[in-house]
């Protein structure tokens, strides 16, 4: 059976409209009030807002917990979950949890491996990769029954979401992984930051050449460059990140006091380019710990005021 989501991200999409989601990190301790003014700073200029799930393996405050403190702040949650530190009874009562407090969007991710993070001698778990998470999300969610069978009581209404890196080498696979990952029940997918763009209409042309621009919405990953040595940092350092010569040599060339401007040039020019790109429904903004220039770049970029629409 189709169960409809309960998702503001979800009624945005199927409306047609260009969706706007915007992502933050839980602070690395209790207080709440980090998360709560980054969801206040958001939620007039974004459809939905993800919480990372201790990325790059580094404790955080949960991405569960953080997800609450946005929901009551009037923010459309996303809940970021990786299969890294949880086996299938974990994963299955977090998503009920999620979804005991009408958090209605999931992003399933497998997670950076423990030996990048804090807890180097920590163990993994892995018992599902994100495809599975996403199939257990949807047997959830569809057929209102855990993975063993046994009914659900109120079972989770969630949009279903998954991740994808269009750079990525082999880059041979990337549009049939893509295609498994709808397959397994991705409904809206969020992408690598896009700095090259050549490669990334490469990728979409292959994406449309399948249809499955049609099957699943697709948020083109947006990141503002804030310095020239953020730049050099993420194309060296960052697994799967293409970062073209010419960006570098663009941040070079103008001082050190305008390359975060020239950084949020380059992040509108970007936008612009993909708006015109077939199968793009939407932009998914990281402006890591730079939430405050999220609501300008959505200005700037004829993104705002936010389409309503209804919950019916």
């Amino acid at each position: 059976m189709s169960v409809k989501t309960e998702s503001k991200l979800e009624r945005i999409l199927a409306a047609g409209h260009l969706a706007i989601t915007s992502e933050c990190g839980p602070p690395r301790g209790s207080d709440p009030e980090v998360i709560i003014k980054k969801g206040e700073l958001l939620k007039d200029h974004v459809d939905a807002v993800n919480v990372t799930d201790n990325q790059t393996s580094v404790t955080r405050l949960s991405s569960l917990a953080a997800c609450i403190h946005l929901k009551l702040t009037g923010v459309d949650p996303v809940l970021q979950m990786v299969t890294r530190d949880r086996n299938r009874i974990a994963l299955q009562s977090d998503i009920l949890g999620a979804a005991s407090f009408d958090i209605n969007n999931i992003l399933c991710l497998s997670g950076d491996h423990q030996i990048f993070g804090d807890c180097k001698e920590g163990q993994n778990v892995f018992d599902l990769d994100s495809m599975q998470l996403l199939q257990t999300v949807r047997h959830m969610r569809d057929d209102g029954k855990f993975l063993n069978g046994d009914d659900i009581n109120r079972p989770p209404r969630m949009f279903a979401g998954a991740a994808a890196n269009p750079f990525a080498e082999p880059y041979k696979i990337r549009v049939p992984r893509l295609a498994k990952k709808i397959a397994a029940g991705a409904e809206f997918i969020q992408t690598q930051c896009i700095y090259n763009l050549d490669r990334f209409e490469e990728w979409m042309n292959g994406v449309c050449d399948r249809g499955l621009h049609e099957k699943v919405y697709i948020l083109a990953g947006i990141t503002p460059m804030k310095s020239l040595g953020m730049a050099r940092y993420m194309k060296k350092n960052v697994p799967g990140m293409d970062v073209p010569d010419q960006i570098i040599d663009r941040l070079a060339g103008v001082p050190k006091e305008k390359q975060a401007e020239e950084g949020i040039t380059i992040c509108l020019e970007t936008i612009e380019r993909l708006k015109e790109v077939k199968g793009v429904s939407g932009f998914h903004i990281m402006a890591i710990e730079w939430e405050e220039k999220v609501p300008e770049i959505v200005e700037r970029a004829g993104l705002f005021p936010r389409p309503k629409v209804s919950d019916e």
